[in-house]
């Protein structure tokens, strides 16, 4: 055994031990090869061989030392040498042109070998060279490989069930490389594996619909597969033979045939009773999906090169064909929902209905989804289908914020099926099938499958737990470690007798079609719920501006003139105005701000407007209907909050009395230019408790007053006394014809506030 599979297979006393210490072993770089051929290590440029693995003398009949230094027309004669020029010249990919045959002499005696040949990873100006002996049947005659690839390609091309494409792989394969059990094993999300096709000896047990965890194959064995689609061990029991000279840099031999693998997985094989071994991996967009394993118990088995290229093709065709047929059943599924998603369409457009009781009249998004249940929260209505909590509310809240936040928070996907272990984010969705700790307790419920809407809402389907009996090829925690002297090693499980799991708090997972087929349905509902709150904004605007005076009153010496502008963005807000004139001759200017936007800002402030007009019915002072209208929204409207400044003035003397509750006073506007009247100091409407302060005053004859809502002069990160500063400086000779130009240097320009301005002018 050699230094660098020593390090690897033991770990010192100082290291720390745990169970996954094989994943951390550099097999990529053992400096050793299987005894079955031979390998050179060969400058491009002068062809003399560089490096060695020792078993030269038995396969050539030379010592290493009458190797090393030479070049390849010396060690393998001229036409041997032109042979791998060849493979080499102007091919990419070399594999392309493996193997090829070559005719070497051994001792006189002439002796056919496979050649291949391939680039090693971060070396430049050399080539790996393998050499083995072609003593097997070869490959791309008509009765033996040829004749079988070409069966099994027909077969596979007929086929249109996945099970049906695994057992068709697995039987072909075998008859193809002639091992006792050929197994297609299937990864799921966290790449444990299930054994889902097996062609086998009569005599063996089977291990069709076993599991083996991750652990069997760490994540540096997974990378290896993905670059080199097919391995061999000849012989479990076979001595490495070491690559000299050995180099301070190892040579990576992650494309090369002949590479020795772990002793730790040696082991593992030899535990089942397998003496060896072959693997295809099985890929999709680049990425280990599955794999096809070889074993063989009767004793080393050693498939000539051309068989294994043929069984890697095979491996190849399956894997287009399964692509293809993924994606025909995920195309078949597709056409099966997008008839629900046009019922749930239809349901979504009737405005007439509250969209969640629309989406669940009927079991469509059932259908949709197979679940046990289902929720919809939309327009703040909730509403179920199905086998649904009897107390939902806290844990719709919970899944609607995971999942909006589902991009950055983590929430995985769970796929299924040979799409492979390739998880994903997808924002607004989230799709468990165990929930977590910080979920809301819901009995029953084990995995759900949630979609945030825009509105704060979410569809959320429910599964109840479902608990599954895992059979498994042995205990997968059952590996050991074993002390030899100072260090240790990792010894693999030496049982795989049917060892069977019962797994409960989990939900039946998610497939990548049900998940598809709830992010079709949400840009569906986002679209119906911008449509709903399209007709709402408008229903809201009509209000408003019947809301509004349709026209300023006139009085003789007097002009008043106002400004209106909403919220951009279609947000309709809650400020007002109102122009009245009093049964006693006196004139009433209101400016109010309702908190909140929408038909419920609307409906607020419709209420604190007409009960104003009816409390000033009776000439009540402005401070008297502040306190009548708080007493109201304490009443009829708990919770809403408002400002408000009224003024009342007496057009004959130009008297006025004003009180504000929560709301910017008064801009009085005279000789000496704009400045704003006293502060009062009251809360808010919602908070107000008792009568406001109030204070009088006299409008002289060309003097101006201003009443304006916070949003004309606000702006972010600017304190309110300066807004008001500037709001004083501009509207020092402001004049009526002048409102919207004075509104639209103060306002600013990203506000997402309403602007009110109205003028009272004495001539």
């Amino acid at each position: 055994m050699t230094d660098a599979l020593d390090r690897t297979w033991f770990v010192a006393p100082d290291v720390p031990i745990d169970l996954d210490n094989c994943a951390r072993e550099p097999i990529h770089i053992p400096g050793s090869v299987q005894p079955r051929g031979l390998l050179l290590v060969v400058h491009e440029a002068d062809g003399r061989i560089r490096q060695a693995s020792e078993n030269v003398r038995e396969l050539l009949g030379r010592p290493v030392d009458q190797v090393i230094g030479h070049t390849l027309t010396e060690v393998l004669g001229t036409a041997a040498d032109a042979t791998v020029r060849d493979q080499l010249d102007d091919v990419p990919d070399t594999r392309v042109r493996n193997p090829g045959l070559v005719r070497v002499d051994v001792g006189g005696r002439p002796v056919d070998m496979d050649v291949v040949v391939h680039r090693p990873p971060g070396e430049a100006g050399v080539f790996v060279l393998e050499l083995e002996p072609a003593d097997g049947v070869r490959p791309l005659t008509y009765g033996t490989t040829y004749e079988g690839v070409r069966d099994a390609i027909a077969e596979l091309n007929r086929g249109t069930t996945l099970s049906g494409l695994y057992d068709l792989a697995a039987r072909h394969v075998r008859r193809l490389t002639g091992f006792d059990r050929v197994m297609v094993y299937r990864f799921d999300a966290d790449y444990n594996g299930e054994v889902v096709a097996e062609a086998k000896r009569g005599d063996l047990e089977p291990f069709l619909g076993l599991h083996y965890p991750a652990s069997d194959i760490p994540p540096q064995a997974r990378a290896l597969y993905e670059k080199s689609w097919i391995r061999l061990i000849s012989d479990v029991d076979y001595v490495p033979v070491p690559v000299v000279p050995a180099l301070p840099e190892p040579l990576d031999l992650t494309y090369a045939s002949l590479r020795s693998v772990s002793p730790i997985h040696c082991e593992y094989l030899r535990n089942m009773g397998v003496r060896a071994s072959m693997s295809i991996s099985l890929l999709r967009d680049g990425k280990l999906w599955g794999m096809i394993a070889c074993h063989h118990y009767a004793g080393p088995h050693a498939p000539s090169y051309g068989v294994r290229a043929a069984a890697e093709f095979l491996g190849v065709a399956l894997s287009l064909r399964l692509i293809a047929q993924v994606d025909q059943d995920a195309l078949d599924a597709s056409r099966a929902s997008s008839v629900i998603l046009a019922r749930l369409v239809a349901a979504s457009r009737d405005e007439e209905r509250p969209l969640a009781d629309a989406l669940t009249a009927d079991d469509a998004l059932l259908d949709l989804v197979p679940a046990d249940g289902v929720l919809v929260c939309a327009d703040g209505e909730l509403a179920g289908r199905g086998r649904v909590p009897a107390e939902p509310d806290r844990l719709v809240a919970w899944a609607a914020e995971t999942a909006a936040g589902a991009s950055s928070a983590g929430a995985g996907l769970i796929p299924g099926g040979p799409a492979g272990p390739e998880g994903g984010q997808v924002a607004g969705l989230l799709v468990l099938d165990e929930l977590p700790a910080d979920a809301p307790h819901t009995p029953g419920v084990a995995g759900l499958l949630a979609l945030a809407l825009p509105d704060g809402g979410a569809v959320v389907w429910l599964r109840d737990e479902v608990v599954r009996t895992v059979d498994w090829g042995g205990d997968p925690t059952g590996k050991e470690l074993v002390q030899d002297g100072d260090r240790f090693r990792l010894s693999p499980r030496r049982s795989f007798e049917l060892w069977r799991e019962q797994v409960g708090g989990r939900s039946m997972p998610w497939e990548d079609a049900e998940v598809s087929a709830a992010e079709d349905l949400r840009g569906h509902l986002v679209e119906a719920l911008f449509r709903r709150g399209r007709r709402e904004v408008r229903a809201a605007q009509a209000v408003q501006r019947a809301l509004l005076p349709a026209r300023m009153p006139a009085l003789d010496g007097w002009q008043v003139a106002a400004h209106y502008r909403p919220a951009d963005g279609a947000r309709v807000g809650g400020d007002w105005f109102d122009v009245l004139r009093l049964q006693d001759g006196r004139m009433a200017v209101a400016v109010g701000d309702v908190t909140g936007h929408g038909l419920a800002a609307v409906g607020a402030m419709g209420q604190f407007r007409n009960a104003m007009r009816a409390y000033m019915l009776d000439s009540a002072s402005p401070s008297r209907v502040l306190h009548r209208l708080a007493g109201l929204a304490r009443w009829t409207l708990p919770g809403q909050m408002a400002t408000l400044v009224l003024v009342v003035i007496d057009p004959a003397t130009g008297r006025y009395d004003y009180a504000s509750a929560g709301h910017l006073p008064p801009l009085l506007i005279d000789s000496g230019g704009a400045h704003w009247l006293r502060v009062l100091g009251s809360p808010l409407i919602g908070l107000l408790d008792g009568a406001p302060a109030q204070e009088s005053g006299v409008l002289a004859p060309g003097e101006r007053m201003v009443l304006l809502s916070d949003g004309v002069i606000e702006r972010r990160g600017e304190s309110l006394r300066i807004a008001m500063d500037r709001a004083a400086a501009a509207t020092a000779g402001l004049r009526p014809d002048g409102l919207d130009a004075v509104v639209r240097d103060l306002r600013d320009p990203d506000s997402d506030d309403d602007a009110t301005l109205v003028l009272i002018a004495r001539d």
